[in-house]
């Protein structure tokens, strides 16, 4: 399956990196890609279609936007 390129935004002194979401077969092509664009935190905002652990070996952390919303503000959340 091709999947399109990433596209890198760039906002005041933060850059964020947009990409598909990867397989465990796809992932170690998907590493190198983060690692050509200097990631080093990456935010997933859809379910796991991943291990994260191979991810992280390589110095990137793996957050879950998800898993971070539930720690917010119902009052902010649900807005």
């Amino acid at each position: 399956m091709n999947r399109p390129a990433a596209v890198e935004i760039t906002y005041e002194c933060m850059k964020f990196l947009i990409t598909h979401n990867p397989t465990n077969a796809t992932l170690n092509k998907f590493t190198e890609e983060l690692k050509k664009f200097e990631v080093n935190t990456l935010v997933r905002v859809c379910d796991a279609t991943y291990d994260k652990a191979p991810v992280e070996k390589e110095g990137i952390q793996v957050l879950c936007l998800r898993e971070m919303a539930e720690c917010v503000s119902p009052l902010i959340r649900d807005r």
